[in-house]
């Protein structure tokens, strides 16, 4: 039983859908709603995202039985990997501008040597942790270039150059339209978009003719004491591996969870304490659990009246 559609939705398919209709779906949708073809609208680019996160994570089995079973949230719960820029899927497809930038009138823009995906995830952390640091093991999925046939994808000169599209995976079509004549681009038949054709039985065995397997990956992450929500940590070329471009990065995002006692702006961290009248008003003291389990003590002087939302300042931030 499906979880959630809407990634199958956004690419019109059926939730039994092949890769082979995937890949259709999302290069008819790319190609569409481009951002270069679309200058003007603004929400063909949002159209453009939404496709190729939707491909992004369907196309991937491990994500997609991950998506299939616990939706969203599993995802990005750490479960599924992060995600590819729509751009860099878009230039990995179509081969970056050169065949489609007189289509789109300026093309895509030049980002130097190709790279593979960036792998994504959230990473949520508690404010004790943030006061005290600590290294995280975090385990993730990514894909390396099969041992077994080097990337190739099957026998040595078994993968061949598709003849029918000369490699670019698509093919310019032309139609009659009156005095007319239209030129538009269709994948290619032969290939399925690939590019290449291998003989079933020649395939490799290990990664089924896909050039890459998925390998699990543990890596320790360093969380600083301090440490703001939404900062990144990096890790270059610990990404997805794919033949003829360089290794992928891994980023971790910084998220703060919410806390029971306390709550964070910038270095500082706010405690909420409800006092009865003659403490406010006589002076006394208030005892506050620190996050590092000492106990704090907050003095009410006497003749120095407390009122509702009056802040007292304690000497010291979360990173002494």
């Amino acid at each position: 039983m499906v979880k959630e559609t809407k990634y199958y939705e956004i690419l019109g398919v059926d939730i039994t859908c092949t890769e082979a209709q995937l890949k259709t779906a999302y290069k008819k949708g790319a190609l569409k709603h481009h951002p270069d073809k679309n200058a003007h609208n603004p929400d063909a680019a949002e159209k453009f995202k939404d496709l190729s996160k939707a491909y992004e994570v369907l196309s991937d089995p491990q994500k997609r039985q991950i998506y299939d079973q616990y939706g969203e949230e599993g995802l990005e719960q750490g479960a599924g990997g992060g995600g590819m820029a729509a751009e860099d899927l878009f230039a990995q497809f179509f081969g970056g501008g050169s065949a489609f930038g007189g289509m789109f009138g300026g093309g895509m823009r030049d980002t130097g040597p190709k790279k593979a995906r960036t792998i994504s995830h959230v990473h949520k952390v508690s404010l004790e942790d943030i006061y005290r640091g600590k290294i995280s093991k975090l385990a993730l999925q990514k894909s390396v270039i099969c041992a077994a046939c080097d990337g190739r994808g099957g026998k040595e000169g078994a993968v061949k150059t598709c003849p029918g599209c000369n490699g670019a995976g698509m093919k310019t079509m032309m139609r009659q339209m009156g005095p007319m004549i239209q030129r538009f681009q269709s994948i290619c038949p032969d290939c399925q978009g690939e590019g290449e054709t291998i003989r079933e039985r020649d395939r490799c065995k290990k990664c089924a003719g896909k050039k890459t397997v998925v390998e699990r990956k543990v890596l320790h992450v360093h969380v600083d004491r301090g440490v703001q929500s939404g900062q990144k940590v990096e890790f270059r070329g610990e990404g997805d591996q794919m033949p003829g471009v360089l290794p992928g990065d891994v980023v971790f995002e910084i998220e703060q969870k919410p806390h029971a006692r306390f709550q964070r702006k910038q270095d500082d961290l706010f405690y909420h304490a409800e006092i009865d009248l003659l403490t406010a008003l006589a002076g006394g003291q208030i005892y506050i659990e620190h996050l590092d389990d000492r106990w704090l003590t907050v003095n009410i002087f006497p003749g120095e009246p407390i009122t509702p939302g009056e802040c007292v300042h304690v000497d010291g931030n979360i990173t002494d």
